[in-house]
């Protein structure tokens, strides 16, 4: 092992421990921790889930938007990258728990908002969580199409297609044409 591989080797060592499984469509490591009760329909009152992302190519939170709020929180680790692509046409990069710049330990995203993430540049990985109230379910997730929202955010262009995945499924819902995937947020 180098030095260079020690950042990576505590944050599998962290995943392992944690019990974090790949997340699919979406990307990174993750558990979902909680899942309150459900209603009538089925969705859950609240959900929360840990997710690690690493500095690793192709490690990263592929731009989605979700139709309920989704509070992020960041635990540990490197700041986090946070992209958010509001419905209105503006834009915001979120320093998550980069305290050097400001950054807050939890943000609020919107419903409707997209939103994407990675670890920032010169960090190795980042631990942090996601909370919904309601819950989350696959049918929920929408995933972002590189050529679409670059088009409609064109000062985020290459930052987008850094966060998208090229051929990669838009949903989490088995059987859509085009689509699969499976997925708790």
């Amino acid at each position: 092992m180098t030095v260079d591989d020690a950042p990576l080797t505590e944050a599998r060592l962290l995943a392992q421990r944690l019990g974090l499984q790949p997340l699919p469509v979406e990307g990174g490591l993750f558990r979902q921790t909680w899942a309150g009760p459900a209603d009538g329909t089925g969705r859950p009152a609240g959900t929360a889930i840990l997710v690690l992302l690493t500095s690793a190519p192709g490690d990263f939170s592929a731009l989605h938007r979700l139709p309920v709020d989704e509070m992020w929180h960041f635990y540990r680790g490197d700041p986090l990258e946070l992209l958010l692509l509001a419905p209105d046409g503006t834009d915001r990069l979120v320093p998550l728990g980069d305290f050097a710049r400001g950054g807050p330990v939890q943000y609020v995203v919107r419903a409707g908002t997209w939103m994407g993430a990675r670890v920032a540049p010169g960090g190795a990985w980042s631990l942090f969580g996601t909370t919904m109230a309601p819950g989350f379910l696959p049918a929920d997730y929408e995933g972002g199409d590189a050529r679409q929202l670059g088009a409609r955010y064109p000062q985020q262009a290459a930052l987008i297609r850094e966060l998208c995945r090229d051929g990669a499924p838009l949903s989490m819902i088995y059987g859509k044409e085009g689509n699969e995937g499976d997925g708790n947020a």
